[in-house]
């Protein structure tokens, strides 16, 4: 059956089309940090959205940068009010909207899905949890600890200010249209760090820098920023390294931040 709205290809359109799973992603918000609203990202035609407002504990919002989507979700929930931004959520002046503590929540379109972390980390003051739909190898990836080929600059990120859950495995077959790959519901909910102890922007670089180049030891990898002065873990490769470790590169590499 045709959805009634056009998935498109350009924006990574992949709709569910489960309701049982969408309930079960919604019941995964823990309600951590006591989030005054959430946030939900590409809603599409609210499969997550229609259990979202059965919520009353939080205050739904939704970003869309589809202009059919936004019509369907006007027309089919109008209690969402004037709380439907229509944009791209990576150019949005979120704190405009959301002041205080919120959540992040959606079957989030592959193409972006990354850089909508980044945003989060962007905001890892307010945002207290994160629950979303993922590629597969991208959720598992941001829950790999050190030591596998699937750990990166992700993992160590957001395990830097949250913790990070794999939920569960969504199959292709549950949207339309299919998806080339398996996904996954991955959580993060806020940890105790307020702040690391060493600037985020230089704890960012160094972890960038190293990943960069991760057949390359850590000597090597970061050359380019340690001006070739002694270092820790130097015979490392940046995979072998945890967040204290990268903590403790990014104080002697700039010592005076």
């Amino acid at each position: 059956m045709k959805p009634a709205v056009t998935p498109k290809k350009h924006l990574g359109q992949h709709f569910l089309n489960n309701p049982a799973l969408a309930l079960q992603i919604v019941e995964s918000l823990t309600g951590h940090g006591n989030p005054q609203r959430v946030l939900e990202i590409g809603p599409g035609m609210g499969v997550l959205t229609q259990f979202l407002l059965q919520h009353s504990e939080y205050e739904t919002w939704a970003a869309e940068v589809d202009a059919e989507s936004v019509v369907y979700l006007k027309a089919h929930f109008p209690a969402l009010g004037n709380r439907i931004l229509e944009g791209d959520v990576l150019r949005m002046p979120l704190d405009q909207y959301f002041p205080e503590p919120f959540a992040i929540i959606g079957n989030f379109p592959y193409n972006i899905s990354s850089q909508i972390l980044f945003r989060a980390l962007d905001y890892r003051e307010r945002v207290t949890e994160v629950v979303g739909m993922f590629q597969d190898e991208v959720a598992r990836r941001i829950c790999s600890g050190p030591g596998g080929r699937d750990y990166g600059i992700l993992s160590v990120l957001l395990q830097a200010y949250y913790q990070a859950e794999y939920l569960f495995t969504v199959d292709k077959s549950e949207f339309i249209p299919p998806p080339q790959v398996q996904s996954g519901v991955l959580r993060l909910t806020r940890n105790a760090v307020h702040a690391l102890p060493v600037p985020h922007e230089k704890f960012v670089l160094v972890v960038k820098t190293a990943f960069n180049q991760r057949r390359k030891t850590l000597r090597n990898a970061l050359k380019g920023i340690s001006q070739d002065q002694p270092i820790p873990y130097s015979d490392l490769r940046a995979e072998r390294l945890g967040v204290a470790e990268f903590v403790e590169l990014t104080r002697v590499i700039f010592p005076l931040a």
